[in-house]
């Protein structure tokens, strides 16, 4: 089955690292299916049914954003908050996540060295970033662990090496994500 990779990138014109993932991905149709939130949901109001049945659509779901202050856009909050319902994710009933693998890819404006115990952050990103694994150790999905390209800035300038990263980062991803598909 296709990977459903939801994107959330509040200015994705102005992104380097996500836009080129996005464009990279959309190479590829027949595996992945790529969701802009803030393109699709523009009046920021969820369409729950379709969103889940989406989800169950697909055998993977990536989450692929900028970390923003160690955590997503307010978009992806909210998606989660809104489709991660009682009784469909959680619950009794709420069974559409059990073992379904789930990941996040995220790009980080800082260098990887910020992301450690010694580093500016003082832990790792799959620290800063736990509580997206809580949530779907709690609704039962097979987390997996993120992919990450740290150091590029938007507010900031690149240079070559920079963007030769970027794209070396394109290549990678779809590596991983070709292994969380077969794992």
């Amino acid at each position: 089955m296709k990977t459903l990779v939801i994107v959330a990138h509040p200015d994705l014109a102005q992104s380097t690292v996500n836009r080129r993932w996005i464009a990279e991905l959309q190479k590829h149709p027949d595996r992945f299916t790529v969701h802009d939130l803030y393109a699709h949901y523009r009046n920021g109001k969820i369409d729950v049914a379709a969103e889940q049945a989406r989800v169950d659509a697909h055998g993977q779901l990536v989450l692929q954003f900028p970390v923003y202050w160690f955590n997503c856009p307010p978009l992806l909050k909210q998606w989660l908050d809104d489709v991660l319902t009682y009784g469909w994710a959680y619950g009794s009933q709420g069974k559409q996540l059990r073992g379904k693998p789930i990941a996040l890819a995220v790009s980080a404006g800082t260098p990887a060295t910020d992301y450690t115990p010694e580093g500016a952050i003082g832990c790792t990103l799959a620290e800063a970033l736990r509580p997206f694994a809580l949530t779907m150790q709690y609704v039962g999905a097979d987390y997996r662990p993120p992919f990450a390209f740290y150091g590029i800035d938007s507010n900031a300038g690149y240079d070559a090496a920079a963007l030769q990263r970027v794209e070396q980062s394109a290549a990678d991803y779809l590596t991983w994500l070709q292994q969380l598909a077969t794992r």
